[in-house]
């Protein structure tokens, strides 16, 4: 029993007794409200899981239509293998989203996607490619429209499952915060009487998580208004600090892709652009050529001169339009083990052949070999070592280093002696168009990066031991299926 005359006593025994049973009634409501919370986040994610489901299917149905446009633009049956691994991609979506499905208008749906897309690849095995490999351009284009509408259902369907999950995920996210919100009101009216913890644990709060939190939140709006060069400091103990670091590494990963997806959208409409028309103007060219030539036999003093200016621009407009056909084709197709050091031997001499190295001294080192299409690589190396003769100038010099790497890939490391290249032209190097020379048509390094990463590989610009440029084309390490290919 209490005793009755210490009322402090008392006041303090009631006073501790009221605080454990406001904890306890806190504990209590906070326990129920965080079990109701994590079903609806179980379920949340459930729905979540399945919208993102639904749009993988979305995109791999477009990525499927693409191989099927791009089989009817080029005209043969290289993106066959494509097609199939899209299509593989669109059944285990599909079988995953007939599983998820709760009810019987979904199922509806899904056995539609199903039927359809059973249709698209049949269209696409039966009729599309036949009529392709057949050159037969009303039954494409037949076939093609036809394709459209399977595409157009199959997206309808989709978007419908999409409109449904994410209906219920906004019904989620509602209830969440519905329970948040009130589990919020709940505990801070039983807690109110702890003044003291509430302000010790708003201090730590506000240091230890509001404040990191603030700065993620402040990164992540600038990552959102395109300043992908956005950095959070990473000074915090713990996960945050940890957090902070990943999302650095994010931004970094993310503005690296760009660049890439950028430099890839940008030779993918060059290409497109040359498969269209490069044709069509090669064959005028030709003929302006062959006049030309003719007119040349009779022509003397100024017109043979205004003659041999306009067959050496026809000439330069007939470079520029095989290099756009070439950035539409950067060569995928059987390789084989080349001797690195003899080809560019080989490139050398046919350079010094053609009296296009001048005065250059030119040396090459090393030994290495790779997996690659021989005239694809000499190609490459030809554009390299042209412009590295022409950046060092008669006098200059050039190395070739050929060396392999440590993943068991090898390298080609072209260096000259001319000015360099300057830091503001890097990031535009492989560029088409971009070009730092008047009598350039800057198509030759976009063409070789194209065809490097056709290989697997890549080329890399910096300072070279000579002082000037150095542009160092890199292989990857030969995999079974190049041997099996060779």
């Amino acid at each position: 029993m209490l005793p009755t005359s210490g009322s402090t006593t008392r006041k303090l025994l009631l006073a501790f007794g009221a605080l454990v049973a406001l904890f306890t009634a806190a504990s209590g409501f906070a326990l129920a409200r965080l079990v109701d919370i994590r079903d609806g986040s179980h379920e949340l994610r459930e729905a979540g899981a399945r919208a993102r489901d639904t749009l993988e299917l979305a995109t791999a149905v477009r990525d499927q239509y693409a191989h099927v446009a791009h089989t009817i633009i080029l005209g043969n049956a290289s993106h066959v293998r494509f097609h199939e691994e899209s299509r593989a991609r669109v059944e285990a979506l599909t079988q995953k989203l007939r599983e998820q499905a709760q009810d019987d208008e979904e199922r509806a749906w899904v056995a539609d996607i199903q039927r359809n897309g059973d249709a698209l690849d049949r269209l696409y095995r039966d009729t599309l490619l036949p009529a392709v490999l057949a050159k037969d351009q009303a039954a494409v284009t037949s076939a093609h429209g036809h394709a459209l509408e399977l595409v157009s259902l199959i997206q309808s369907r989709a978007d419908s499952l999409a409109r449904r999950f994410d209906t219920s995920i906004g019904q989620f996210e509602e209830h969440v915060a519905t329970v948040e919100h009130t589990s919020f009101r709940w505990a801070l009216f039983l807690l109110g009487g702890a003044t003291l913890f509430a302000v010790g644990v708003g201090i730590y709060i506000g240091n230890s998580v509001a404040r990191p939190v603030a700065r993620l939140s402040e990164g992540a709006a600038r990552v959102a208004r395109g300043d992908l060069d956005a950095r959070i400091p990473e000074d915090d103990p713990g996960e945050l600090g940890r957090l902070a670091a990943r999302f650095n590494q994010m931004t970094e990963a993310l503005r690296t892709h760009q660049a890439q997806l950028v430099q890839h959208e940008k030779l993918a409409s060059v290409g497109r652009l040359a498969a269209g028309v490069a044709h069509e103007i090669n064959n005028p060219l030709g003929v302006i050529l062959g006049y030309v030539r003719i007119l040349q036999r009779k022509a003397e003093g100024a017109l043979a001169e205004d003659l041999r200016v306009v067959e050496e621009e026809a000439v330069r407009c007939q470079q520029i339009v095989e290099g756009l056909l070439d950035l539409s084709r950067p060569g995928h197709g059987p390789v084989e083990q080349v001797a690195l050091r003899e080809a560019c031997e080989d490139v050398v001499a046919r350079l010094r052949e053609s009296e296009r190295l001048g005065q250059v001294d030119v040396r090459v080192e090393g030994e290495a070999t790779a997996w690659a299409q021989p005239p694809r690589l000499r190609q490459v190396l030809l554009n390299l070592v042209r412009n590295a003769t022409e950046a060092a100038g008669d006098g200059g010099s050039v190395a070739l280093h050929i060396s392999r790497t440590k993943d068991g890939g090898a390298s080609v490391a072209v260096s000259d002696s001319g000015p360099g290249v300057k830091p503001e032209d890097r990031p535009r190097l492989f560029e088409p168009f971009f070009t730092t020379r008047s009598t350039g048509t800057g198509l030759g390094l976009a063409v070789s990066q194209a065809i490097a990463e056709a290989h697997g590989g890549h080329i890399e610009a910096d300072t070279g031991p000579l002082g000037g440029a150095r542009f160092t084309l890199r292989l990857p390490p030969a995999s079974p299926a190049r041997e099996a290919m060779a």
